[in-house]
């Protein structure tokens, strides 16, 4: 078997491995996806999925922020991160901008590449960077985009450029966003029911 036979397969199994680690909010997550995007990036370019190879590179710079944002907490103090949610005024917006930079980018695959697929590639890319900006502060709505805008999309689309093993991996992902989704909003939940150790300005004017 040759190089190149490798790369998908590989590019598979540590996507899911990636995948696994951040539902558990493991920082290892990070340099594994790194590597599993770069591999990606490869096998994109020669399918001729130039939005998505796109996606790959900035994928990289994100996980790059995103190992160096856990490894600092990123919460307040240097306290480790938590999950959060997004207000219902940034989900309209967000989900405004999507739209707006989908249509863009879609007329410009239509126009400059000679891509088979220009609007859905063009949609599940900018999900795709949505999502994994959302993913870095813990953002809790990463993971209905990853599942709704992201892979159930892909499934049909990898199978019609060829790739059956990237097509099955998005059922893995799929599975892997609920438990993630799932565990999130257990720890949101267990965050919100712990009681506060910060004393309030009230309480730390009655004990000065």
């Amino acid at each position: 078997m040759n190089f190149d036979a490798l790369i998908e397969p590989v590019a598979v199994v540590t996507g899911i491995a990636a995948v696994a680690l951040t539902v558990k909010q493991r920082i290892s997550n990070w340099p594994v996806g790194i590597f599993s995007t770069a591999l990606f990036l490869v096998l994109f370019v020669r399918a001729g999925l130039y939005a998505d190879a796109s996606l790959q590179v900035l994928y990289i710079g994100l996980n790059l922020y995103g190992w160096w944002h856990w490894l600092g907490g990123g919460g307040p103090g240097g306290k480790a991160l938590a999950v959060t949610s997004m207000s219902k005024r940034t989900l309209i917006l967000g989900g405004a901008l999507a739209v707006m930079a989908t249509a863009a980018f879609g007329t410009f695959l239509d126009t400059t590449t000679d891509s088979t697929v220009p609007y859905p590639d063009a949609a599940t890319t900018v999900l795709s960077l949505a999502a994994e900006i959302l993913l870095t502060p813990k953002l809790i709505e990463n993971w209905p985009i990853w599942i709704f805008g992201v892979n159930v999309p892909y499934v049909a689309i990898y199978l019609s450029k060829g790739l059956p093993m990237t097509s099955a991996l998005q059922f893995v992902y799929i599975a892997f966003s609920v438990a993630g989704w799932i565990e999130w909003r257990r720890s949101m939940r267990e965050r919100s029911a712990a009681p506060s150790t910060e004393a309030t300005p009230a309480q730390a004017k009655a004990s000065a």
